[in-house]
């Protein structure tokens, strides 16, 4: 089958001056759980192009089998340094839908009409859409049919109010993302700090945090191989 993932292109962390992006880890642990299915991989993202790394997530503490596995892959390496422009994806061509985390997408996804577009018509046409620790806040934005929040009666996870507060960004980022779910009136569960749970509620599959990844990644391949 052919996965899409769908990375940030936004690199600073709101006005601290310091730098933000994709958390390496959300990216590489579902990439090898898709690819060792046999599955086809399309990168993406709202530039194109490299998109920028949290340097955090590549810190030597952030190092998980799959990050240094990531860092030996020559060839991932290059698909990742020349990602597809989000504007000239038609996710009619894909199966399902993967969005790492990382701070970056709360400013440049959350407000992309493009990646709107692209997860309304993937529910719409009955493709899984998966999203993981800060990416669930790209659904802010996204509608159901007749209007309402696409998260409104449905079961969700993401990074968590005291995760934020435990890496110290609650007065830097945009919105907390756990606030902004519930006020939409999604049914949102969590488990412990940095503890791995995934949430599925049909073609939604949501993870809380970066130990996450891999389980929601292995989920949405359950989902795809029931369909």
């Amino acid at each position: 089958m052919k996965i899409l993932m769908v990375l940030t292109s936004h690199d600073e962390l709101g006005d601290t001056g310091k730098k933000t992006g994709f958390w390496l880890e959300e990216f590489a642990a579902p990439y090898y759980v898709l690819k060792d299915a046999g599955h086809e991989i399309t990168l993406a993202s709202p530039a194109g192009g490299k998109p920028p790394l949290d340097p955090k997530s590549d810190e030597p503490d952030a190092q998980t089998a799959a990050t240094k596995r990531f860092k030996n892959d020559a060839e991932a390496q290059a698909q990742l340094a020349s990602t597809h422009k989000l504007a000239d994806i038609d996710v009619a061509q894909f199966d399902g839908v993967f969005y790492p985390g990382g701070h970056g997408p709360l400013w440049d996804l959350v407000e992309s009409e493009v990646s709107k577009a692209l997860i309304e018509k993937a529910f719409e046409t009955g493709k899984p859409v998966a999203l993981v620790c800060h990416a669930p806040a790209v659904l802010k934005n996204v509608t159901a049919p007749g209007g309402e929040p696409v998260v409104k009666g449905r079961k969700v996870t993401g990074f968590t109010n005291q995760e934020e507060e435990a890496v110290g960004l609650t007065d830097v980022v945009p919105f907390l993302l756990e606030d902004v779910l519930i006020e939409q009136g999604a049914t949102f569960s969590k488990q412990g700090v940095f503890a791995p749970y995934v949430v599925d509620d049909g073609l939604l599959i949501t993870g809380q945090n970066p130990p996450s990844s891999e389980p929601a990644a292995e989920k949405l391949l359950e989902v795809l191989q029931a369909r």
